[in-house]
């Protein structure tokens, strides 16, 4: 007898993921974890390096100027790890936040005993460069900033400019969470001046869990020697390792997951790159939207600030059981996610991975049939 019971057929069936990632992944990606991998074999040290180089193209980061640092673990490793190796012992951080990950921002700040300041703008509110200049005319001793680009608590996307560009001309150091944008909205990393822009292997460049990456300006991370916190998560000594031994990984790294990043990257580059890929969630949240509005599910943002990454739904009315609709879009072979708002009930579907205009439709088709939504907002 196993020791693990084995998982039923129904379990292993190949759902497509609605989430802001881990998300649907194309079969060619998960073939390329089929083979094991040595993590000090020369070729896969040739890969790193590799995918560090094209991480900067995709981020329109200038080589002369910007490196990538990738850094084992989930996105939120990748931000820790930027905050306690970027923010100096006596440093000041401000966070401007509009959802759970700009909170969670502040809660490891706390934990790493950064001194922050908070600028919380609540859940449906872009961040406004004219209030973070406010604040920051108010408290001088501020010496870095942090914010997140696509708030996936609720789908808004908050804009870059004029904030960033802004901000670097003052002398802040800038720390942008771009989990779930990058690859998947355009941004160009050497227009923006940003010092640090963190994504994941498996948000919008379509790969699978396993590391974070951090695109750094070069000046400002050779500065951070001695400023981590910790030894597993220290950005700095981790960019030296990278460098000084030709694409070694400090520790132990997570190579079924890099293998299959790269092949997310060459499918990247095949669908047209980022404006393309952009294009195609765009028009996935589009279809989305009208077909859930046409059912009587109303979306909690107004199109301007909606991103084309994750959209939020409000309860239609007070009978809606998510759990009962959950449960049923789930045995359909889709999965997606609760609400995270607090003053809202609201689910989540996400628009990003590898989901066609078929799926989404497939998807309307079976939500109008599902009892868990009011019979009213069935026949609109």
């Amino acid at each position: 007898m196993p020791l693990i019971e084995s998982l039923d057929q129904k379990a292993l069936q190949v759902p497509l993921l609605l989430t802001p990632g881990p998300l649907t992944t194309s079969a060619s990606v998960k073939e390329t974890m089929l083979v094991d991998h040595g993590t000090w074999d020369d070729d896969y040290k040739v890969l790193t390096q590799s995918i560090r180089q094209a991480l900067l193209a995709v981020g329109h980061a200038d080589p002369e100027l910007y490196t990538s640092v990738l850094m084992q673990g989930s996105g939120s490793f990748g931000v820790e790890a930027t905050l306690q190796t970027a923010v100096p012992q006596d440093g000041t951080l401000l966070i401007a936040m509009n959802g759970a990950y700009g909170q969670r921002m502040a809660t490891m700040a706390t934990r790493l005993g950064i001194k922050h300041l908070d600028l919380d703008f609540g859940e449906t509110q872009i961040v406004s460069a004219e209030k973070v200049l406010n604040v920051l005319n108010q408290h001088p001793e501020v010496t870095h900033f942090a914010m997140v680009h696509s708030e996936t608590t609720t789908g808004i996307l908050n804009p870059l400019t004029p904030l960033i560009p802004k901000l670097v001309e003052m002398g802040i150091v800038t720390i942008v969470d771009a989990m779930s944008s990058f690859g998947g909205v355009p941004i160009d990393v050497t227009q923006l001046g940003v010092d640090y822009l963190i994504s994941s292997a498996n948000k919008c460049i379509q790969g699978v869990p396993g590391f974070a990456f951090v695109l750094a300006k070069q000046l400002t991370l050779a500065a951070t020697e001695g400023n981590a916190r910790s030894l597993s998560l220290d950005l700095y000594d981790q960019w030296t390792c990278f460098e000084a031994e030709a694409g070694k990984w400090r520790f132990t790294s997570p190579t079924h997951t890099v293998y299959a990043f790269r092949q997310a990257l060459n499918e990247l580059i095949e669908e047209g790159g980022v404006a393309a890929r952009h294009t195609r969630y765009a028009a996935n949240e589009k279809q989305l939207r009208a077909g859930m509005l046409a059912l009587g599910f109303e979306p909690l943002l107004p199109t301007a600030v909606q991103s084309p990454i994750i959209t939020s739904f409000k309860y239609p009315d007070n009978r809606f059981d998510f759990r009962r609709f959950y449960e049923s879009l789930k045995q359909a072979g889709f999965i997606i996610y609760p609400g995270k708002v607090s003053k809202a009930k609201t689910f989540r579907i996400g628009n990003i991975g590898e989901i066609y205009p078929e799926d989404i439709q497939q998807l309307l088709a079976v939500i109008a049939k599902i009892d868990a939504v009011p019979s009213a907002a069935v026949s609109q």
